[in-house]
């Protein structure tokens, strides 16, 4: 593990953070080498040993939740659980539910009563990510337990008091979501006790080098059987102005140590958006070139957040390898059949099935 990139053992119980048996959880804090980053990690280190609460903001991607559990992890309360909610995530009608929990039949389907996030984290850290996406009147109810540190159960008249850490996190601009009337000013001052601002992926480049090394350490813990990033490739990827920050170049090292597992990745193994703009050597450019009209490449092929059909994928796939050994065969479909490794018979059967003429037959 790099020096640069902070590692501690949190003994949270297991069962506020996943349901899992309790067990240590090692949480890690990819900071790198660069200035800003070792600012933020003495930031946080010097927040940590207090109540204070702390709000965490940068564009999404830029590590906040990782910031938040390295908070809990070197403070008095990593014994405690650490607890993630997702404002955004939860409908504005069930985040009242979800924070504070309900008695059995409080509402239309609550058949048993609920523990709240609030209950589940006593003595430990709540982490409440996307703040800026909650409602107007649930942030009121907020403020009163963070001003008065009670809350009730929904369907309950009974106060229980609470002796949680909060660590709220957005990547909203909230001073102007004030002015325009969508969050409130005094639930903003109370959150930000102390702000911690993560800078994004494109302005902490020289971190990238550490960035993938520590990635890749925990892809391997995981079981994914990790790649080896040639200079060339990371010149390249410095480039790029990583839009999705760390999240996206998590996901492009794991997608790359699926297809290429235990092996060398250099700049043609890069999918296209990492190397469209980037400045090429002349060599680098051609075996780039060689390497695209081949045909797609699986580096190419991320699934969306949203899903896809797999069926019209595919076929849009084999449409333009199709296509493609046609083209390089001048429209003989014999020779193209042969580039494609089928019979002539089956690429004209698919030929007419997707509306596909040639030259020659």
């Amino acid at each position: 593990m790099s020096a640069t990139s902070e590692t501690v053992a949190s003994q949270a119980p297991a069962s506020a953070r996943s349901g899992a048996d309790a067990a240590a959880e090692v949480v890690y804090f990819p900071t790198g080498p660069g200035h800003r980053m070792t600012q933020v990690r003495q930031m946080i280190e010097q927040v940590a040993g207090f109540t204070t609460n702390v709000l965490v903001t940068g564009e999404s991607g830029t590590g906040k939740e990782w910031a938040a559990r390295y908070i809990h992890a070197v403070s008095p309360r990593k014994q405690k659980p650490f607890v993630p909610v997702n404002c955004g995530a939860i409908p504005a009608d069930l985040l009242e539910s979800e924070l504070f929990g309900h008695e059995k039949g409080a509402f239309t389907g609550a058949i048993s009563a609920r523990v709240g996030r609030f209950e589940a984290a006593e003595g430990g850290t709540l982490f409440l990510d996307e703040i800026g996406d909650m409602s107007l009147p649930m942030q009121v109810k907020l403020l009163r337990v963070l001003q008065e540190r009670i809350y009730e159960r929904v369907g309950s008249n009974v106060s229980r008091s609470c002796d949680v850490r909060i660590i709220a996190a957005t990547h909203r601009d909230l001073e102007t979501a004030i002015q325009d009337g969508k969050f409130r000013e005094d639930l903003f001052y109370r959150l930000n006790v102390f702000p911690i601002e993560l800078p994004s992926l494109r302005d902490r480049k020289d971190d990238l080098g550490e960035l993938v090394d520590n990635i890749l350490q925990r892809s391997g813990e995981s079981g994914l059987a990790t790649i080896t990033l040639t200079p060339g490739a990371l010149r390249i990827l410095k480039h790029y102005e990583w839009p999705g920050n760390i999240r996206e170049l998590a996901n492009l090292l794991e997608r790359l140590c699926v297809l290429y597992p235990g092996g060398t990745v250099d700049i043609p193994q890069l999918p296209t958006r990492y190397t469209a703009n980037a400045p090429l050597r002349d060599s680098d450019r051609h075996e780039v070139a060689a390497t695209r009209a081949s045909g797609p490449q699986p580096q190419d092929f991320a699934l969306p957040s949203d899903g896809l059909p797999l069926k019209e994928y595919l076929e849009k796939i084999e449409i333009s390898l199709i296509r493609r050994a046609l083209h390089d065969a001048d429209g003989v479909v014999a020779h193209a059949a042969e580039r494609l490794q089928i019979r002539r018979t089956t690429l004209a059967e698919k030929m007419k099935r997707y509306g596909i003429t040639a030259l020659h037959d």
